[in-house]
């Protein structure tokens, strides 16, 4: 069964995904979290130049998923260290907010025309595979954090059992809904603030999902954490 223990960490990294996704949306018109827009696109301009960038995002991706879980079993010698990717990922985001902020990933709110843009896109989409094979590794594959495809079918799989179920079953339909349905909005809401925010802030608004991450690596995932229930931050 799923627990809910660390459901407000997982929240709050929804969140954070969410304003990466918007964020990297408002700076150069292209998510960084959405594997299967992505993958989308690549077959459709196969053969355009503009293939390039959603290929990198997609290769960056992969590699921030794996490079999460062979550092946190490189760190961990009998439990993996989950929360190092983490915490990572909230320092990519900072990096990422002071050298927008200081010009070195051009302006804030433009298309992918530059070096710069891809070098931003690709470090996004690393931080965001990272976040997501992190968490989902540490919770048997049962939470992702990242994009929504998963979280909404899950959910819909959910309302259908609590409504033909019988009452174990319902139970866990009932907190399988409340999962997914905090995850949907708190990913929303992640959306929402980083649109009101980038639009003053710029790239410094990548602080905003920097932090919300750390605060649920520090809740949920580091070492102090280890005698709570049990291994991993699933239940």
């Amino acid at each position: 069964m799923t627990s809910l223990r660390h459901l407000g960490s997982w929240a709050l990294l929804a969140f954070s995904a969410g304003a990466v996704n918007a964020g990297a949306l408002l700076a150069c018109q292209r998510f960084v979290a959405h594997v299967t827009g992505t993958v989308t696109r690549i077959g459709v301009d196969a053969g355009d130049f503009l293939a390039l960038d959603y290929l990198l995002v997609l290769v960056a991706f992969i590699a921030g998923a794996a490079s999460a879980i062979l550092l946190a079993r490189k760190v961990g010698a009998q439990k993996p260290a989950y929360w190092l990717p983490l915490t990572l990922v909230s320092l990519t985001l900072v990096g990422v907010a002071l050298a927008g902020h200081a010009g070195l990933f051009g302006v804030f709110g433009g298309t992918v025309e530059t070096a710069h843009d891809f070098a931003l896109l690709a470090i996004l989409s690393f931080a965001m595979g990272m976040q997501n094979a992190a968490v989902a590794a540490s919770t048997a594959m049962a939470v992702r954090t990242t994009h929504m495809t998963g979280p909404a079918t899950d959910l819909a799989i959910a309302l259908a059992v609590l409504a033909s179920g019988d009452g174990k079953e319902r139970d866990e339909a009932k907190r399988s809904i409340l999962l997914r349905t905090t995850k949907l909005v708190a990913f929303v809401t992640g959306a929402v603030a980083m649109t009101l925010i980038g639009s003053r802030l710029g790239f410094l608004a990548f602080t905003i999902p920097a932090v919300t991450g750390l605060l649920a690596t520090a809740r949920s995932f580091m070492p102090k954490r280890e005698g709570e229930g049990t291994d991993e931050a699933t239940a």
